[in-house]
């Protein structure tokens, strides 16, 4: 693994913040280098948005130490002018219109692009003489990703923004991401619930839960990291052994267990021997296993180390 040779662009040390007797961030300690798409993934509550709060200066950390460009970032004009925060419940002022906002967005950002927001404008089919407070919801969304894209600040924050956008306009937004990111390199970290969808945009995934950082690697690391085998109890039960068991689910003399661990060819093949069918983890799968394995507080059961099924809950 090669040595980043830029100073990152987030640096955090044992970040957390209190919210009286709640921890909504505990202990963070990351890196964030320049030029990648970050996916920032957690359940809700988890303490996505607290983070980026913290790291775009809306919320100050209780403890720790936060940079941003070298620097701290609260209060700090030269660290916030080269940043974006587009948020799902953005606030507008409601007597302006799209195209107001829009003006407004090319006085704070330097590296905004009219003409790329009035192509977007198009795609989304915005009105942009319409007043904020008369717009849908996804025409509101529309309003946040068009900035989020046109502004093409150093630093891009996207927590959610897009979710009240149909399925079309969301291509529409992920296809444009990608095309603009690549002509234009930046730092993008994107939260979303929706994991299948962003998946194949993402270079680097951060996990979140219960205010901790639980998984921290490159996309392309995580792809085959884990694999679901299904088959016989007992040879599964055996197959197994001595692995990290993420999730296990019984039902009847069949067995269905999520592994974190690569498998190899040899492995595959005492699989087949076996009868046992090995299936890849989606990283949403991922996701869904891993936050599982974590009960908030500590309670709960652990799939790990659960032996009757009824004692798991079961996730889609």
């Amino acid at each position: 693994m090669n040595t980043p040779t830029q100073p990152p662009v987030i640096e955090l040390n044992n970040v957390t913040k209190r919210y009286k007797d709640t921890k909504a961030v505990d202990g963070v300690t990351l890196r964030i280098d320049g030029g990648r798409i970050y996916g920032l993934l957690g359940r809700n509550g988890a303490g996505k948005t607290t983070l980026m709060s913290i790291l775009t200066a809306q919320d100050p950390e209780t403890s720790g130490d936060v940079k941003v460009f070298g620097q701290h970032p609260y209060e700090n004009d030269a660290v916030l002018s080269r940043m974006c925060f587009i948020r799902e419940s953005q606030k507008y002022p409601e007597d302006f219109s799209p195209a107001q906002a829009f003006k407004s967005a090319a006085l704070f950002f330097r590296n905004w692009d009219q003409d790329f927001a009035d192509r977007l404008a198009e795609e989304f089919a915005l009105p942009l003489k319409r007043r904020i407070k008369k717009l849908s919801r996804g025409q509101l969304s529309a309003v946040g990703v068009i900035i989020g894209l046109a502004a093409r600040a150093e630093l891009t924050f996207f927590d959610e923004p897009y979710l009240g956008l149909d399925a079309v306009a969301r291509q529409i937004f992920y296809d444009r991401l990608v095309e603009d990111y690549s002509l234009h390199p930046r730092t993008i970290i994107l939260s979303s619930h929706l994991i299948d969808e962003v998946a194949n945009l993402l270079e680097h995934v951060l996990l979140i839960d219960n205010g901790r950082i639980i998984l921290d690697d490159d996309a392309e690391n995580i792809r085959g990291s884990a694999a679901t085998v299904t088959g016989e109890d007992s040879k599964v039960t055996d197959f197994t052994a001595g692995l990290p068991i993420l999730h296990r689910e019984r039902l009847g003399s069949l067995t269905s267990v999520t592994i974190e661990a690569r498998l190899g060819t040899a492995d595959r093949a005492r699989a087949a021997e076996l009868g046992l069918e090995i299936a890849p983890v989606s990283l949403q799968q991922l996701v869904v296993r891993k936050t599982m394995a974590a009960p908030a507080g500590g309670a709960g059961v652990d799939p790990r180390t659960a032996t009757d099924p009824s004692e798991l809950e079961v996730a889609p």
